[in-house]
């Protein structure tokens, strides 16, 4: 029986982290202030990597295909308004925003899923093979980093000559993996040992479909010792601290903005508190 922890987390609040910004320093500038300790664990976001990266794509100058229209108006409209989305028991509000799914961004969007991801990502009524809209301004979209593993890796060296402590680094994504006793899948593709992923649409409906217990996406880790349990505690511990920023979804980003879906700009972003780094400290530590 793998030993059980919980965990004390603390979300650093650093500014919004756009294209060409210096992310190893910034997460370094909030373990200072946070007075990191030996052997904590520290998350960071994904999507906020892939960002300051530049690992963008605008998806207004996409060119949809047959293929990608025919998602946008009768897979999204249709079958995930109606049926999917309904036996998947989705948000009445998310519901409403399918039956009504944007035709010419919404095809543009899925031109660049199934490009980058492929089909069974493409199937999927969001966050396709990683892909994301959400907290970005436009219509830019994020990609999945491209070797997530090496930036743990690269972060945890920076934070041990930078401090002078070792910690273990998560990096994580709020897309959901499913878990069936010593079994987890994902729609997504994480480089985490123990996990099958990639598995796109298939791995929603399964876990949707059977109502598995879900868990935030560990995508990389370096150091520390986890077995696959532990570590998605602390991925959905850290979710939980850090929120969502403007929003789950491009459509609940825009309400909060009160603009339209590719109506939102990088100041309206940075005008609100971001969270993309969480600190996780085993209890009694």
């Amino acid at each position: 029986m793998p030993r059980r922890y919980k965990y004390l987390a603390r979300a650093l609040r650093s500014k919004y982290w756009m294209p060409g910004c210096e992310w190893v320093d910034e997460v370094l500038k909030c373990l200072k202030r946070a007075g990191v300790r030996e052997g904590d664990i520290v998350v960071v976001s994904e999507k906020a990597i892939s960002v300051a990266e530049g690992n963008v794509v605008d998806e207004s100058a996409v060119e949809p295909g047959f293929v990608a229209k025919l998602l946008a108006r009768f897979w999204m409209r249709v079958v995930w308004g109606y049926l999917l989305g309904v036996a998947c028991r989705l948000r009445r509000e998310t519901l409403e925003f399918l039956r009504s799914y944007p035709l010419d961004y919404g095809a543009r969007h899925k031109q660049v899923a199934l490009s980058y991801a492929g089909p069974l990502h493409a199937l999927c009524f969001g966050s396709e093979g990683g892909i994301d809209g959400s907290n970005l301004p436009y219509a830019y979209v994020c990609l999945p980093l491209r070797d997530p593993q090496e930036r743990a890796r690269e972060l945890r060296r920076a934070i041990e000559r930078a401090l002078g402590i070792k910690v273990a680094v998560v990096i994580s994504d709020s897309d959901r993996c499913y878990v069936w006793k010593s079994v987890c899948i994902c729609p997504r593709p994480t480089s985490v040992k123990g996990i099958v992923s990639g598995l796109g649409i298939i791995a929603y409906l399964i876990g949707n479909l059977l109502g598995l217990r879900s868990a935030a996406t560990p995508i990389a880790v370096s150091g520390g010792s986890f077995n696959l349990e532990e570590l998605l505690s602390v991925t959905n511990v850290a979710e939980r601290r850090r929120g969502h920023g403007a929003g789950r979804s491009v459509w609940e980003m825009a309400r909060r903005f009160g603009t339209s879906l590719t109506g939102v700009t990088w100041e309206m972003l940075s005008s609100i508190p971001h969270y993309p780094v969480v600190l996780v400290r085993r209890r009694g530590k």
